[in-house]
């Protein structure tokens, strides 16, 4: 059986401007999108991003696919089944899909786990992955605060699956980026007064997007979940870069 291609199009961090190039033209041209959301009732962030940038292609579907948020095998397996059973669906008609995900499609993504079920699913389907830009480098763009220089070290986290380590990764690295911050905000403000870094820190919640917000204090974040958008950078810059040492001529 030929298959039709399946992409997966990082969408960038949030600002519509921050789509690359090449993602518009794959997603102006295929007939089908396929756009993850939370819930089946919730819209899709992936399309909040791209929408304002796409013209109305004719009879181009928009394929809405739930992954919900949640960690228990039991309940994702059949939602993803459902999810990838409906993209096989259409490739099996010949019809190449898009399936865009926020910032890019091979960072914390499900599309990860669509790439590597795809050939077991559909052998011989091609796939081809348009990068975006990463919340990750969306984050220092926005705080003027650069992720590293020189001999610095950087080191990512998605604290929603425990920060037992997270003392430990703050020694040994020169940067942390800590994502999916969930409930932890609490323990994460305490293990960086622990290690008096907490003036080192700065929490961003939607990076690039309208709504963004910057807090260069932790404590002054507030209680509650975690932003799923939001990330704590925390910078030593205690490493000298490559010229720090060099005499001006």
């Amino acid at each position: 059986m030929r298959y039709g291609k399946l992409y997966g199009v990082g969408a960038g961090p949030g600002a519509p401007d921050l789509l690359t190039l090449r993602a518009l033209s794959v997603l102006r041209r295929v007939p089908v999108l396929a756009l993850p959301r939370s819930n089946d009732y919730g819209a899709s962030k992936a399309w909040e991003i791209v929408g304002p940038s796409l013209e109305d292609v004719a009879d181009q579907e928009r394929l809405y696919l739930t992954f919900p948020m949640n960690k228990d095998p039991e309940r994702l397996r059949p939602a993803w089944d459902k999810a990838f059973a409906a993209i096989g669906e259409r490739l099996s008609r010949g019809q190449d899909v898009a399936f865009v995900t926020e910032g890019d499609p091979s960072l914390y993504s499900t599309f990860v786990y669509l790439h590597d079920e795809a050939p077991r699913r559909w052998p011989g389907v091609e796939i081809e992955v348009v990068p975006g830009v990463s919340s990750v480098m969306a984050v220092p763009a926005v705080t003027g605060v650069p992720l590293a220089d020189g001999q610095e070290r950087i080191a990512i986290l998605p604290v929603t699956y425990g920060i037992d380590d997270l003392t430990a990764v703050l020694r040994a690295f020169d940067t942390i980026v800590l994502m999916k911050l969930g409930p932890e905000l609490p323990r994460i403000i305490e293990a960086l007064e622990r290690e008096q870094l907490l003036d080192r820190a700065i929490y961003v919640s939607r990076a690039t997007m309208r709504d963004q917000r910057i807090v260069r204090d932790l404590r002054e974040v507030g209680p509650g979940r975690g932003d799923c958008f939001a990330m704590v950078v925390v910078s030593r810059k205690e490493r000298n870069g490559v010229l720090a040492g060099a005499v001006a001529s």
